[in-house]
Parts: C-alpha cells; sequence; structure tokens
C-alpha cells in the first residue's frame, strides 16, 4: 500500500517538474521527458506488470492535460513499460549503462510513435527537421537529467525491495 502510494506521488511529482519546472528552463523549446524516465525505471527495476501500470497512469496523465485523443499516451506508455519491464532479469542496479540505453531508446521510440500518428497522418513530412530539431534534443536533455535522477529512483526502488524483504521474513 506504502508502495503504491509513493509511486503515485512519484508520478504526481514527476510530471509537475516536467510541466511546471522544466518548462521554464528548456533548450530551444524542449524540455526532458520524465514521465518516461519514471516509467522505464520501475519498467526494467520491478518488471512488466509495474511497468505497464506505471506507464498507463503517466501516460493518462498526459492525455488528461495535453492529450488530443484520450488514451493515446496512455496506450504508448504502457507499451514503453511492458517493453522495458522484459529485461527486469538482466538488470543490475550499478550498472547505469542499461538505463541509459532503455530510457533513450524508449523516448526515441514514444517521439517516432507521435511524430507518426500525429504528425505524419496528417501530411507533415518534416521528418528530418523533427528529428534533428526535437527527437535527438529531447533525448540529450532526458540523458542528462536522467543521470541526476535515476539515483534517487534506484535509492526508492531499493527501499521497497529491503521492505517487502522484512515483510516475507516476519511471515515465515
Amino acid at each position: 500500500m506504502r508502495k503504491n502510494i509513493t509511486i503515485g506521488i512519484m508520478i504526481i511529482v514527476c510530471f509537475a517538474l516536467q510541466n511546471v519546472l522544466f518548462r521554464s528552463i528548456t533548450f530551444g523549446g524542449i524540455g526532458p521527458n520524465l514521465m518516461v524516465v519514471l516509467t522505464s525505471s520501475f519498467g526494467f527495476m520491478c518488471g512488466k506488470k509495474n511497468g505497464m501500470i506505471i506507464g498507463f497512469l503517466s501516460g493518462l496523465l498526459m492525455d488528461i492535460f495535453f492529450g488530443s485523443v484520450l488514451g493515446l499516451y496512455a496506450l504508448i506508455y504502457m507499451y514503453i513499460g511492458y517493453a522495458n519491464g522484459t529485461f527486469h532479469k538482466i538488470f543490475y542496479p550499478q550498472d547505469i549503462k542499461l538505463p541509459l540505453i532503455l530510457i533513450a531508446g524508449s523516448d526515441l521510440t514514444l517521439n517516432l510513435i507521435t511524430y507518426c500518428l500525429l504528425f505524419l497522418l496528417r501530411g507533415r513530412f518534416h521528418f528530418l527537421f523533427y528529428i534533428s530539431n526535437i527527437i535527438l534534443p529531447e533525448i540529450v536533455y532526458t540523458i542528462g537529467v536522467t543521470i541526476l535522477l535515476y539515483p534517487g529512483i534506484l535509492l526508492i526502488n531499493k527501499s521497497f525491495e529491503q521492505a517487502e524483504k522484512r515483510s516475507d521474513q516476519k511471515f515465515v
């Protein structure tokens, strides 16, 4: 129960940071995508199911406030959480390379799907402009922020795992 409340608070805080704080410190109109960082991180730390749930809630929040179609971002983020959850078995907390690669890939995937569904289908064929001025700068900015945020997310996840181990030992 405490874990679910904490994750809910983390989703709201990341959403607020992404859309309030980082909107004021954008570079060329581009900000980091903290919702992808959170969804991907909990996906590969906790598995497919938790990644899907956190992705769905994160995407639903994005849909409610910014989406033109309700459920589009929820579906995309849910798949991102699931895809990152498949790497749960090879995740090692000491290694930061895998999380950075997965978060960059998740951000790239999100932006490519967004481009295809929201721009390409409307006849906007400026793919090279979109990739060089929006996708790549956002990935770089997201990775930079991930390096700062990831240790905190990892620490919170470790505390959840330790609490679960303690509660399992009580009932054995």
